[in-house]
């Protein structure tokens, strides 16, 4: 006879838990060395840092044990069809794709990385069983981590020309004239590496970046040390945030967000594979430059949820987007309605962790940290670019690629109702593709093309051919890290 306690659970009616159905990531690189000082490469504690955040979301999305399992994905041999990483043709957004894809999906030991040949032989795969993953190229220009600002590089006129007015302004000059005092107060610091012209609010970040770096590893590199006490180097922080807010996002002019723009079509359309294809990948993870995230937090209002939306992401920050489902699933996500899916934005600041986790914030005014997913692809196709035409007429672009649309009469802002992605109308670019919006400016772009073509067919090749000449930006803009 069944006990009453087991009696009333058997009557309860069935609730169903949540679902994950896929995940969409942005990352940065982990630590590295300071831009002034080319080449920068990513340190011993960039790589522990960005492998401690693979393993975390191991740990939440793909182990056996999850907290928050992918639905259907592989816990301990990776499925290449199931994952798809990306990163800049850049050394420390590359390796730090690797260090991250280590946690990820460790090697699997002699067990499971053994195989046994037709003859009897068992071969047994080196490094205990290290996993190779592929890592799709999504943008050019070697050696991006040695400049500190590249929207001149962009290929995007209207990019260009917005943040230049930056330089221009009123709030620009104020600071500029403030704080010169400051800065020349750090000249016995930083005169080995900057001349008196350049040591000015115009380099914030480059200035505060090479005395992190030296704060992080060696502050004896430094004449007057004693000179960079907490106060002054929050004031560094500080001003450094503000200059690279300003430079990569305007409210009142969306291009000189286009890295934030491309991203956000890229998201939208990465998850919309996830909804509309069983075989498309579960997970997408994109490594990419702080610039890119301080663009997409303006886009998304995240400043006036949190100041803290204002600063330069740490090294190794992740933002996360979630598709959930309350709703029972019996058919991988292509069976769930899209009025049952919501997506959820979670943010951490610097290496996530199990005692560092991420947070859930409200994306575009919302009250809620769960978005209905039509609601979240409305908002996001209202400040996203999700086709080369409209790069081109955000950018306001009218030569090479963009010859062909100059004379559209397409908005020349973003959020087309072309491009609104949903499991009735489709997906008219794979996230791969939209991976060469910027770079279409560009004849080496023609030889990306192949690849990307590859991937938009679901094959999963990255050739030398691609890695070679594929000089597109990934985002319509050069990474800013």
């Amino acid at each position: 006879m069944l006990s009453s306690a087991i009696l009333s659970a058997a009557l309860l009616p069935a609730v169903s838990a949540e679902t994950v159905l896929g995940v969409y990531m942005f990352h940065r690189h982990g630590d590295r060395t300071a831009k002034m000082t080319p080449p920068a490469n990513l340190t011993n504690l960039g790589y522990q840092e960005v492998f401690t955040s693979g393993d975390y979301y191991r740990n939440r999305y793909v182990a056996s044990n999850a907290t928050s399992p992918i639905l259907g994905i592989n816990d301990d041999i990776v499925k290449q069809s199931q994952l798809a990483v990306s990163a800049p043709a850049d050394t420390v957004l590359q390796n730090s794709a690797t260090g991250f894809l280590q946690g990820l999906y460790p090697p699997v030991g002699a067990s499971l990385g053994t195989q046994t040949l037709r003859n009897d032989t068992n071969v047994t795969s080196p490094l205990q069983g290290y996993q190779l993953i592929p890592i799709s190229l999504v943008s050019s220009g070697t050696g991006s981590e040695d400049n500190g600002w590249l929207q001149s590089a962009s290929g995007c006129g209207a990019a260009t020309t917005s943040s230049n007015e930056y330089f221009s302004s009123t709030p620009y000059m104020d600071l500029l004239s403030s704080t010169q005092d400051f800065y020349n107060g750090l000249s016995p610091v930083i005169n080995g590496t900057f001349s008196s012209s350049q040591t000015s609010f115009k380099n914030a970040y480059t200035i505060y970046d090479l005395i992190n770096v030296a704060e992080i590893h060696n502050g004896t590199n430094f004449n007057s040390p004693d000179l960079i006490t907490p106060d002054v180097f929050q004031q560094l922080r500080t001003l450094a945030d503000t200059h690279e807010w300003n430079l990569g996002y305007n409210s009142s002019n969306n291009a000189r967000a286009i890295a934030g723009m491309t991203l956000a079509g890229q998201i939208v359309q990465g998850l919309n594979g996830t909804l509309t294809s069983n075989s498309s990948p579960k997970l997408n993870v994109q490594f990419g430059a702080y610039g890119s995230f301080g663009s997409f937090f303006g886009l998304a209002g995240l400043q006036n949820v949190d100041p803290m939306f204002y600063g330069v992401a740490d090294y190794a920050s992740a933002m996360t987007f979630e598709l959930v489902t309350n709703a029972s699933v019996t058919g991988g996500a292509t069976s769930v309605s899209d009025d049952d899916v919501a997506v959820r934005f979670l943010w951490h600041n610097g290496t996530t962790s199990d005692i560092s986790p991420p947070a859930a914030y409200p994306l575009f005014g919302s009250s809620s940290t769960e978005m209905p997913w039509t609601d979240f692809v409305n908002n996001m196709n209202g400040v996203s670019v999700g086709s080369t035409e409209q790069w081109c007429n955000v950018c306001q672009n009218t030569t090479g690629t963009c010859a062909a649309y100059a004379g559209s009469s397409a908005n020349g802002s973003s959020g087309s109702s072309s491009t609104t992605q949903n499991k009735s109308s489709g997906n008219s670019l794979s996230p791969a593709v939209n991976g060469v919006i910027g770079a279409m400016v560009t004849l080496a772009v023609v030889l990306g093309i192949e690849a990307l073509v590859l991937l938009a067919g679901g094959f999963r090749v990255v050739s030398k051919k691609a890695l070679a000449g594929g000089a597109s930006a990934a985002n319509g803009v050069e990474p800013k890290a």
